[in-house]
């Protein structure tokens, strides 16, 4: 008698089962499973976004006008809030992951998930036929699983002190590493001037300077796709899940995956003025206290939690360097459980920020 086979897992499953983070960072895993699928990145022409915050944003906006100017445009952010569909997106609407994860799974024994999820993309966009690709950028940008485009027009959004074990311990040097997806002769957007000597050095044939907004990086980088003026209006019309999003009014509950300090900054201002109960996770090479510091103003209140990213600083940890900044601490690793005591504590007249990681947010959207 024979035993039966194991249950063959569905493709969601498999990909969450796979390691997120590689042995060792480069490329050489993601150009042979290019080549086993036929090399469907080089199908049709991309624009490449890199840089510290703002990509998701710009790259939506970005394939909404290019859309929007009649191109059949695929779109790949990462990571994701709601689920990971929201990842790989043709025209404005999640494309089919199963489907797209299933044509590349037989070839993909030894990739990570953010390799497969790049794969799938690319793969996908290929099938579809698309006539242009939005693709973010990961980490970095060198040995990034997305540097394998040869991208006519490349976004450098910003640059901060990130990820400094791989990236460098200067912003000079993590430029570097965005840049170093430009090829020779590629159009280069930036949001900071500062960047222009580098993005030239890259091989950049042209560089303009945006205005630093993600409108304003998107359209520059649709107009060089183009070569043509575009109207900003499909762009401004894009929301995009975990930026500043509006999720109840008693109390209102705002969410914003803003995950390191730069980010931060961003969201402050944009805020409105309230007193705040905050729910934060944040990974432990953000620099946490910088963060928790800038946050303080917001709020007297502040309640920690855990992503279930492993880099998550744990709940307790935080609650720690939270002390100093806050008049009332408190520590709930689970983040349903933190997001239902911080809405008592607001109360229905008050206000509750969840902020600190898209990790986070994914997980609460899980069982929103």
């Amino acid at each position: 008698m024979h035993s039966a086979s194991p249950p063959r897992v569905d493709n969601l499953s498999w990909l969450e089962r796979l390691s997120p983070w590689p042995e060792e960072f480069g490329l050489g895993r993601m150009h042979e499973l290019l080549a086993d699928l036929g090399e469907p990145q080089r199908r049709y022409p991309a624009i490449h976004v890199v840089g510290t915050n703002g990509k998701t944003s710009t790259t939506l906006m970005a394939a909404a006008l290019l859309h929007a100017a009649g191109l059949h445009t695929g779109a790949y952010i990462s990571p994701h809030v709601r689920g990971w569909s929201e990842r790989i997106q043709v025209d404005g609407n999640d494309a089919g992951l199963e489907a797209a994860l299933a044509r590349v799974r037989s070839h993909a024994a030894g990739a990570t998930q953010f390799e497969v999820l790049t794969a799938a993309a690319l793969a996908e966009f290929a099938a579809q036929e698309v006539a242009a690709a939005v693709v973010e950028a990961g980490l970095g940008g060198r040995f990034d699983a997305t540097n394998v485009l040869d991208a006519s027009v490349v976004v450098l959004t910003n640059v901060s002190l990130e990820h400094t074990e791989l990236l460098g311990s200067r912003r000079e040097e993590i430029a570097a590493e965005k840049l170093a997806v430009v090829s020779p002769g590629a159009h280069v957007v930036l949001g900071e001037a500062e960047w222009e000597a580098q993005a030239r050095a890259a091989g950049a044939e042209s560089v303009a300077v945006a205005d630093g907004s993600n409108l304003a990086l998107a359209v520059a980088a649709a107009e060089a796709f183009l070569t043509r003026p575009v109207d900003p209006a499909p762009a401004e019309a894009v929301r995009v899940p975990g930026r500043l999003e509006r999720r109840g009014e008693h109390p209102l509950e705002i969410w914003d995956g803003a995950h390191n300090l730069a980010g931060i900054g961003y969201v402050l201002p944009r805020l409105p003025a309230r007193d705040y109960t905050i729910v934060c996770s944040v990974l432990a090479d953000k620099d946490p206290d910088a963060m928790l510091r800038a946050l303080a103003p917001l709020g007297h209140t502040f309640v920690a939690t855990q992503s279930p990213n492993p880099r998550a600083v744990p709940a307790t940890e935080l609650a720690r360097i939270a002390a100093p900044h806050f008049e009332n601490v408190e520590a709930l690793a689970d983040p349903t459980a933190a997001l239902a005591h911080a809405r008592t504590l607001a109360g229905a007249d008050g206000a509750v920020l969840v902020t600190g990681s898209l990790y986070l947010l994914a997980a609460l959207s899980l069982d929103a």
